[in-house]
């Protein structure tokens, strides 16, 4: 298909993208209910316990049962990628490109598959769902090319300026060992994919713990990398509680490092502890936001509307990109105002596999259940809540986990301003002033994405002061959503990060390896 599957570009699809995704939703349903395993050490092997899920927007359906991985599982994986290392790391870089390329060409193959799978698994619509998927093999792609631009990290450096003897000299990169990569809910095949592909390509062997919540969308990423013909052990996948294998994970003597996403407060207690033991371990952690917009007087509503209700909402608010704080000047506040409530009226909310919805439900039980708090919580402590605030229990409705968008005008000292949510709530604050914005968008602990909306002079300006790590000015397609692999790199500041890095960025990759200083005379 000619069209580019972006989160950027997919709001024209043509036609032949719906009945693809049909065709992928029609054979991906008839697997419902089957039995799905951990893979170890290059085989697919059951567990003693499983667990089964069901699709948030339909309790009564259950979508498979899935092998729960003891702290045993979790031992024998990170055994075998430690002893498929030596090999993988001195694969010849082709050899790895080769493989790690086909990966990226398997989720190609069955992008329409896989992003049925997230559909049914996660709540998200046929376009977030497609996005993701299609983001995955991307992920491979790009980490291919970046590994092979860089010829490897391996560099020569100018030799000893020596009369007596020819002294060489080279700054070499080379990996840690076997990495563990613990993935979120809300981008189960992307945020899996991306560290897996970085670690693997630097020469790195790689255990996979799946979101307890989204153990599907894992598996048929491990499935990609079976069938792409990786050596034993140099992939594992574990399915199952955080709880029951965390902690061995983690801790593990054979954990080299970890690239966890998730809250500040999970990511926190691992980097905490992988500095500690003998020797301190790289964390590389994404953190999450509490994403924060500025609407000045002199903005194009019409644009900013677009991008605020995207960025808001899509995905039910459940990325850690969503925007949730939002600073408008009171000169436009009300015109705004109007717009947003406009569209989020139009909002259609349902079924997430039929084509007119563009909302599903929220992908847990816990989310749907701190969405009545949260809304309880906005009503008793002084908000004015403009639009939602409310379950959907109506109808087919009841089944699922379906809320309304949320857009409530708040005071500045209303405690819900300083939690992440990760829910379709959106406060609203009114300013006098740009720089007043600016020092309540900054006040955050964390600094993930900002969206700005205002004249092109004053760009710079939020540029210059916003403490953010990815930043949108005037994007009507997400006012702070929406970053691609190749064109956005994605990282956080302050509390959002570990490593003030991006993913997909040009620093991204030598996280995953330490340098080692070569000299040699001859």
């Amino acid at each position: 298909m000619s069209f580019k599957l972006t989160y950027a570009t997919m709001f024209n699809p043509p036609e032949e993208l719906h009945a693809r995704f049909d065709a992928g939703m029609a054979r991906i349903s008839g697997t419902l209910g089957a039995h799905h395993s951990l893979h170890v050490a290059g085989e697919d092997r059951p567990a003693k316990q499983v667990m089964r899920t069901h699709n948030p927007a339909n309790h009564e359906q259950v979508l498979g049962e899935f092998a729960s991985a003891s702290p045993a599982d979790a031992d024998q994986a990170l055994r075998a990628a430690h002893a498929a290392w030596p090999a993988w790391k001195q694969t010849a870089l082709a050899t790895r490109l080769r493989l790690l390329r086909r990966v990226g060409q398997l989720i190609e193959e069955r992008v329409y598959d896989i992003a049925a799978a997230l559909t049914l698994e996660v709540g998200k619509n046929r376009m977030e769902a497609l996005g993701e998927a299609q983001e995955a093999a991307d992920f491979f792609y790009t980490y291919c090319d970046d590994f092979e631009r860089a010829q490897g990290f391996d560099r020569a450096l100018p030799d000893d300026p020596l009369t007596s003897h020819v002294s060489r000299n080279r700054s070499v990169l080379k990996p840690y060992g076997a990495w563990v990569v613990i993935t979120p809910f809300n981008f189960p095949v992307a945020l899996a994919a991306g560290p897996v592909a970085a670690a693997l390509i630097t020469g790195n062997t790689v255990v996979l713990k799946a979101a307890t919540a989204t153990p599907w969308a894992g598996r048929l990423l491990a499935d990609c990398i079976r069938d792409a013909g990786l050596p034993p052990g140099v992939f594992n996948y574990l399915s199952g509680s955080s709880a029951a294998i965390g902690a061995t994970l983690v801790e593990h003597p054979l954990t080299a490092g970890v690239t966890f996403t998730g809250s500040y407060d999970v990511g926190r207690q691992i980097a905490l502890k992988l500095q500690s033991g003998r020797y301190p371990r790289p964390c590389i952690a994404e953190m999450g936001g509490k994403n924060a917009c500025i609407v000045t007087a002199s903005a194009d509503l019409t644009r900013a509307a677009a991008g605020i209700v995207r960025s808001a909402f899509g995905m039910g608010g459940q990325k850690c990109s969503a925007l949730s704080r939002l600073y408008v000047h009171h000169q436009v506040a009300d015109a705004l105002l109007e717009r947003l409530l406009q569209q989020c009226t139009a909002l259609r909310i349902g079924d997430p596999a039929r084509r007119e919805n563009w909302l599903g439900p929220v992908a847990t039980r816990s989310g749907y259940d701190d969405y009545a708090r949260y809304a309880a919580l906005l009503r008793a402590a002084g908000a004015r809540v403009l639009t939602g605030g409310e379950q959907l229990r109506e109808g087919a409705l009841a089944r699922g986990f379906f809320v309304r968008p949320t857009l409530a005008e708040a005071p500045p000292e209303h405690g819900l301003w300083s939690v992440e949510m990760f829910l379709p709530i959106l406060m609203l604050h009114r300013v006098a002033s740009n720089d007043e914005a600016m020092g309540l968008a900054n006040a955050s602990p964390l600094g993930l994405t900002a969206g700005f909306y205002g004249a092109g002079d004053e760009i710079a300006w939020f540029q210059q002061h916003i403490e953010a790590g990815v930043t949108y000015a005037n994007r009507p397609q997400g006012a702070t959503t929406g970053a691609w692999p190749g064109y956005q790199p994605f990282g956080g500041w302050k509390g959002s990060g570990t490593t003030g890095k991006a993913i997909a960025s040009f620093y991204y990759l030598p996280q995953y390896l330490r340098e080692q200083s070569q000299t040699v005379v001859e």
